[in-house]
């Protein structure tokens, strides 16, 4: 199995950035080290998680960091995005966790040892249960808590990271947290999802300044996850269903990074929906941005739903990833260029591209030859997109390896390094194989470069 760039591929030249990416609760574990997050909360509850597990022990990251330092350089990636867990690092009372500080410290003096360029998330989901007891992201404050929080980890790492990204996917923080009540939360309420929503935007604005001031010499930006929205027909009801999903899903968390405006569906919601916004906000919401990140899995089909509004239409047909997520490729492509034409974007890196699949572990081995043909695909979507004309710096493929995947458990597997979670041994798995080729090829004469 291999995966082939053209020999005039932009993503061979020695300057793009090729990596892998994880997030803290979903490999960490050493739960008794850090404070209980609002993550910890919701695996209790019964019913939240699909297969009940909880993220306590997850990959035992902590403890086996160095054993997946070593991996990760295996590999010949450019680039490892990890992302910080808040409650280890900073206590209830505001002052350092000196321990969990000095893992991060370690774990990024190991990659800068080996010439992997850190790429720090400071918030992947993970809020400290005590924050979220005094109103989460629902509480303006806690966007001010967050900048603090940038503070103190900005100062403390100094020179070590090479780019910051203040938070992954807000959507999902916002959205399926607070409307959805799929993830972390657990609640079902427009009006908290949107004001959610806007507290995390005001959190970025407020924490990217303190980044621009404490680490200068960073790519400080954002991290947001795109899924080209389109119509269930050719009907206009339809085709206005999916735009309108399109400015709720998409545009609702650039336009006011780049633009400081949200899209014109915000004055079309009911008064009692719409999140409070105060006097400045908008502007501090739209402050210069080193790079953006674009996570990108698939797209989404929506029709009307006769009352005005979108609801989406799950996908039936093949190919299908174990998520149930339609496989398509091109959605990369399209989704880049769109927001390229709409807005002035700074450089933009991928910053997660994966499948779910359903791998056996066999004598050894696994043969995940659709997760080979699913990163094929994508990288030459993002190749499309460059020829095209837009500038992108860099792709890390999610996941460096199998994990907690959030309301999921452990059931799926988005990683290239298959875990055994029982004695958590770490195989590679054909596509981590096939990637670290393609990532090597950059240095290869023929630029195909086969699977061994």
């Amino acid at each position: 199995m291999k995966i082939s760039l053209a020999a005039n591929s932009a993503l061979l030249k020695p300057d793009f950035t090729f990596g892998v990416a994880t997030a803290s609760f979903q490999i960490e574990g050493a739960a008794d080290s850090r404070l209980p997050c609002i993550w910890d909360t919701f695996c209790a509850e019964a019913g939240r998680i699909k297969d009940g597990s909880d993220g306590l022990t997850a990959c035992d990251h902590v403890n086996r960091w160095r054993e997946d330092v070593e991996l990760i350089a295996s590999l010949g990636v450019d680039a490892y995005r990890f992302s910080i867990a808040w409650g280890r690092v900073i206590n209830t009372d505001g002052s350092v966790n000196t321990e969990g500080l000095a893992f991060y410290q370690q774990l990024l003096d190991a990659l800068n040892e080996r010439n992997i360029k850190p790429f720090v998330t400071l918030y992947h989901w993970d809020l400290p249960q005590y924050l979220q007891d005094e109103g989460g992201w629902l509480n303006r404050a806690t966007a001010y808590k967050f900048a603090e929080y940038a503070d103190v980890i900005s100062k403390a790492f100094a020179e070590k990271v090479y780019s910051y990204a203040t938070l992954n996917e807000p959507f999902c923080s916002a959205y399926l947290s607070y409307e959805a009540g799929i993830h972390a939360p657990g609640v079902q309420n427009r009006k908290q999802g949107r004001q959610v929503a806007h507290h995390l935007l005001l959190a970025h604005g407020l924490a990217i300044q303190v980044l621009r001031r404490n680490a200068p010499q960073a790519l400080n930006g954002i991290v947001l996850n795109f899924s080209p929205c389109h119509p269930a027909s050719s009907s206009e009801t339809d085709i206005r269903a999916a735009r309108m999903a399109d400015q709720y899903h998409n545009q609702w968390y650039i336009q006011p990074l780049i633009e400081g405006r949200y899209p014109e569906l915000l004055s079309q919601l009911p008064v009692t929906e719409q999140p409070e916004i105060a006097a400045g906000d908008m502007a501090i919401i739209a402050q210069p941005l080193d790079f953006l990140g674009v996570n990108y899995y698939t797209r989404t089909v929506y029709r009307d739903n006769g009352k005005g509004w979108f609801s989406d239409v799950p996908p039936t047909a093949p190919p299908l990833t174990d998520m149930g997520w339609e496989i398509y490729p091109a959605g990369l492509t399209e989704i880049l260029l769109d927001i390229n034409k709409r807005y002035t974007l700074p450089p933009v890196y991928i910053t997660e591209n994966g499948a779910a699949m359903p791998d056996t572990l066999q004598h050894g081995q696994i043969q995940d030859t659709e997760r080979v043909a699913y990163f094929q695909q994508h990288l030459q979507a993002v190749d499309n997109a460059i020829t095209a004309g837009m500038r992108i710096d860099g792709y890390f493929a999610w996941s460096l390896m199998d994990n907690f995947e959030w309301a999921e458990g452990y059931a799926k597997r988005f990683g290239i390094v298959y875990v055994d979670y029982a004695t958590q041994q770490r195989t590679l798995k054909a596509s981590a194989l096939a990637l670290r080729d393609c990532f090597a090829s950059r240095m290869a004469t023929d630029n195909k470069i086969a699977n061994k």
